[in-house]
């Protein structure tokens, strides 16, 4: 274990007396600063009014710095802590008190006793010293701390100093008034009570502190454990200079994954030592907690600029590439200075390589279910945060023609931008691993007709990786089809229909999976009459894009130019189930319906776009409406029951979207003559008739199942 000191932590007693002492004499000078003395237990300030640092143990392997470093390897001091990893989280996120806080809480409980009258210092394992307790005045012995009660000023119970009845101070100690008193200067009255102070706020671990100040505090057989609430406990690392108890707190926030808390203390870390590679290191945890993971590699970046040698940034860095699917970057950390890494991690990163390796050979040959699912394997085996990945599957999933899947996937690619100099270099299929991803989107992009994006996006691609081939192919290809997609725009609106059809006909050219380019020609077709060709169009449309509404609704349209009514009313259903609140849809439906009808030689009666649920109370209308040519569904129903209040809107729906079928609703609390001749004993039931026969009865059926019905029997 190494013994190097940090200069400032060697303070001892003698040398704060020597400096007060120096400090009287130069009072006279313009650029002095008397010391603060206001309160004797208040942190001793130098002459720039900058307090004392606490004195911290600067060994890098020791216990109770909570850091576990992969080799050993010895440290090289510095006042600011270069090397010096105390209070760096372990694998294990865990951080233990240090070496000097244990001794203080010993301090606390009486463990050990001080001499009165001479230099009051506590020896650490490690060789360090803990600064002697500064009396605050009045009674008590040299300020000293007993277990067994024999000396002055001892410790109660509670963390109560009994004060005894005495006269006289110590020589040496402090008094309120700033002046070093010598014995029976001065007496206080023995009913006032000392506290010991917690370590927090203005009074430092051990310092005694007067009268009803409230500092709480206990004593257990544990040690001293502070009673004051994490949120403060927070606030006031936030305000310290000690970089021991700031790192601790932390380092517990993190524990708790309140990675935000954390991150604001070690930001507090590094600006009391700048330089501090393990402080580097933890703000890289907690970055990586909050999902930033190019801040974290830069962080873990600066940490091995700052100690070459420090194996626990390495990991990290190890880990963030692994995570990104960088797998060359992933291995120079994983087996740097030729350190033997772990196992299960070198076995991680070859697995995520193997799979890797298979993706870009299924890419090459075009076998994208294969690309798809090796890139899956990849995530799943450690590289879950690769945007590369990501955008992969969404360029699979596009040219398997699955556009709206794709256009979700690139939603959920991992935001990691801008990139760091280490990962923009890395080279994914062929080209700069950053240009791929908005290569990707810029395809889906002019695929779901965005073409402005997708412009926009192959650029990016471009500026980022100018000499690559196929980035340089795809932003021509783009610009290209979408100035032919404008240019037919712009003749179709003069309504010159045949150059429009021509100008989306070079677009297709150019890109022959595009279902907009598709849909847009189909329309030409239709105002030209040629019904035929926009139904050709508008089924390759749909062939790419299966979803397509407007080329659903092209089609239906030319399918009842045609008299193609079966198929005509098909598109229609399909659209008034994508489009329930579209009335232009609906009377679509209705009228093709209706022409279908007529085709099959059915006889139409008072059939009407918008009809309501018809209600009937006597037996003999009830007779003659269902006995109409036609689909009737009757929804027999009673005023108090609460399920048939929730079917009767539903039923209101379905008559809208199904106006060639006759509904009516029977109240059987009012018509008891239909419902016993209709044998109905439960509400709601359904019954469907045609021409005039039962074919269909339903007692509280589900919506799907009510509207499948209706569907069946309404053709």
């Amino acid at each position: 274990m190494s013994n190097s000191r940090n200069p400032v932590s060697d303070i001892g007693f003698d040398s704060l007396t020597d400096r007060f002492k120096a400090a009287t004499l130069l009072k006279g000078k313009p650029d002095f600063k008397e010391l603060d003395l206001g309160s004797p237990v208040s942190p001793l300030r130098t002459n720039g009014g900058r307090p004392v640092p606490t004195p911290t143990s600067s060994s890098s392997t020791s216990s109770s710095s909570g850091n576990t470093p992969c080799r050993k390897r010895s440290d090289r001091g510095g006042s600011n802590g270069g090397n010096n990893h105390s209070g760096e989280l372990s694998g294990s996120c865990e951080s233990s008190p240090t070496a000097v806080d244990s001794i203080r809480s010993a301090v606390t409980r009486g463990s050990n006793k001080l001499g009165g009258g001479h230099k009051r210092s506590v020896s650490t394992a490690s060789g360090n010293t803990i600064p002697p307790l500064i009396y605050s005045g009045g009674g008590g012995g040299s300020g000293s701390v007993s277990s067994s009660g024999s000396g002055c000023g001892n410790v109660g119970v509670g963390g109560m100093v009994n004060s005894p009845i005495v006269n006289a101070l110590p020589a040496g100690n402090i008094c309120p008034s700033g002046k070093i008193l010598k014995t029976g200067m001065a007496t206080r009255s023995s009913s006032r009570k000392d506290v010991l102070g917690s370590g927090t706020g203005n009074y430092g671990h051990g310092s005694i502190v007067r009268g009803p100040v409230c500092v709480k505090s206990s004593v257990s057989s544990g040690g001293s454990s502070s009673e004051v609430s994490e949120s403060v406990m927070v606030k006031r690392a936030l305000v310290s200079f000690d970089i021991e108890v700031v790192t601790r707190v932390g380092n517990e926030q993190y524990k708790k994954g309140h990675f935000s808390e954390a991150l604001c203390l070690y930001d507090r870390a590094i600006a009391i030592s700048p330089d501090n590679a393990a402080c580097r290191s933890n703000r890289a945890a907690a970055l990586t907690g909050l999902g930033r993971l190019a801040e974290a590699v830069r962080e873990c970046e600066e940490a091995v600029r700052l100690d070459p040698g420090y194996s626990r940034a390495h990991q990290r860095l190890a880990s963030l590439h692994l995570r990104l699917g960088q797998i060359e970057n992933a291995r120079q950390h994983l087996c740097f200075c030729g350190l033997q890494p772990d196992k299960v991690e070198l076995q991680n990163l070859q697995l995520v390589e193997r799979h890797l390796n298979r993706c870009f050979d299924a890419r090459r040959i075009g076998d994208w279910k294969s690309a798809m699912r090796e890139g899956d394997a990849a995530i799943a085996a450690g590289a879950d945060s690769s945007p590369q990945l990501f955008a992969c599957r969404a360029e699979a999933l596009l040219k398997l023609h699955q556009l709206v899947d794709a256009d979700a996937g690139l939603s959920n690619i991992p935001k990691f931008e801008p990139y760091p100099p280490s990962c923009s270099q890395i080279k994914f299929f062929g080209m700069l691993s950053e240009a791929y991803v908005f290569y990707a989107r810029a395809q889906v992009d002019v695929a779901l007709g965005r073409f402005e994006d997708a412009v926009s996006a192959a650029e990016k691609a471009g500026r980022i990786d100018p000499l690559n081939i196929e980035v340089a192919m795809l932003l021509n290809n783009v610009r290209l089809v979408a100035r032919a997609r404008a240019r037919g725009n712009d003749l179709f609106k003069t309504g010159n229909f045949i150059e429009a059809a021509s100008a989306y006909g070079e677009g297709l050219k150019l890109d022959p999976s595009n279902s907009v380019l598709y849909c847009n020609r189909a329309a030409c077709w239709s105002k030209l009459g040629q019904w035929e060709k926009s139904v050709e169009d508008c089924n390759k449309a749909l062939r790419i894009q299966p979803s397509y509404t407007k080329a659903l609704l092209r089609r239906a349209a030319s399918y009842g130019k045609l008299e193609k009514w079966a198929e005509s009313v098909r598109d229609y259903e399909i659209l008034r189930k994508e489009l329930p609140a579209d009335n232009e849809v609906a009377e679509s439906l209705f009228h093709a319906q209706v022409a279908l009808k007529k085709l099959r030689g059915e006889e139409i009666h008072n059939l009407k776009f918008g009809g309501e649920v018809e209600e009937v109370s006597d037996a003999d209308q009830f007779r003659a409406v269902i006995s109409l040519p036609g689909t009737s569904v009757v929804h027999f129903k009673a005023a108090a029951n609460q399920q048939c209040e929730q079917i009767s809107p539903f039923m209101d729906m379905l008559c809208i979207r199904y106006p060639s079928v006759n509904f009516l609703k029977v109240d059987v609390q009012e018509s008891l003559g239909i419902a016993h001749v209709e044998n109905v004993r439960i509400v709601p039931t359904i019954k469907i008739y045609k021409n005039g026969i039962r074919v269909k009865e339903m007692i509280c059926p589900s919506r799907q199942v009510l509207e499948n019905s209706v569907r069946h029997y309404s053709l």
